[in-house]
């Protein structure tokens, strides 16, 4: 079990995306092998908009549990799906051995009316752990935010809705993506007394493109401190001195968390290996 895991020692996990289309899998298959190679503590999958890859994500993360024998973490969302759609993602994964996942709302899908987001059966991440855990047997973990969500009124209500996710049977949470390890280490005091108990995972995403600024980062809400918009625009024009840079920056980042506590990095491969693997040894 993942928080098994997360009790007690360090742990190193990864996050990986299923392939957009069914003939792309045997080089996703290839690329988790050699990510499986760096040994990490599990692996999450991640559920594509509006659980629009739900089929690809049970079958990666079924080649993960049961092939690589490695410990995976199956996303789900539930924003723009009704209590049926969720029982059958859950039956299908069920069917390959997964029983562990990370409930998550999602962002709201372009095509989605305002009256059926208004009527939606889950409407917060908070629900749909509610009726994984008590419905289905699964075991949960959530989603936190060291900068708090963007659509929060404030950090305190953040904090809130955290404490209400644990409540409701998060084993753990798994926070978004940042780059300034401050923001982390105010998060994890505030995260303490609000009652935060369970394990959390810092989210590190190596910024190796220049275009991640533009959609990843940006729609995840996190800030760009200088040091990291620097190395932008000095290396931009330069893939290669660019990606180098990113990783170096992944590994100060993380180091300095390990020197300061924090026991459990979750790294956002986005299915590099080699990217992931030069990260790897630089902190290990």
């Amino acid at each position: 079990m993942i928080k098994d895991l997360l009790s007690g020692r360090q742990t190193l996990s990864f996050e990986v995306f299923p392939p957009k289309k069914d003939g792309e899998f045997e080089k996703a298959y290839e690329t988790l092998d050699k990510l499986a190679a760096l040994k990490p503590d599990f692996i999450s999958v991640t559920y594509g908009a509006g659980g629009s890859r739900s089929k690809q994500t049970a079958e990666i993360a079924s080649y993960i549990k049961n092939t690589l024998r490695i410990e995976t973490l199956a996303h789900i969302t539930c924003v723009g799906n009704k209590r049926e759609d969720i029982l059958s993602v859950v039956n299908r994964l069920k069917e390959n051995n997964i029983d562990q996942v990370l409930a998550l709302r999602g962002d709201r899908p372009k095509d989605m009316g305002d009256e059926q987001y208004e009527t939606r059966d889950f409407a917060h991440a908070s629900d749909l752990i509610t009726f994984l855990t008590t419905q289905t047997g699964l075991h949960c973990g959530g989603a936190c935010y060291p900068e708090k969500h963007y659509e929060a009124f404030s950090m305190e209500t953040d904090l809130k809705n955290l404490r209400l996710k644990q409540d409701c049977g998060a084993e753990y949470f798994v926070s978004q993506l940042f780059f300034d390890n401050d923001y982390y280490y105010r998060f994890l005091e505030k995260a303490e007394k609000k009652g935060i108990t369970v394990p959390i995972c810092a989210g590190i995403m190596p910024i190796t493109t220049a275009n991640q600024l533009g959609t990843t980062v940006t729609l995840s809400g996190s800030s760009i401190p200088k040091a990291l918009s620097d190395l932008i625009a000095k290396y931009g024009d330069c893939p290669e001195e660019l990606r180098k840079a990113g990783v170096d920056y992944a590994v100060r980042q993380i180091n300095d968390l390990k020197q300061n506590g924090v026991g459990h990095i979750h790294l956002y491969t986005m299915n590099r290996p080699k990217t992931a693997g030069e990260i790897v040894a630089g902190i290990r």
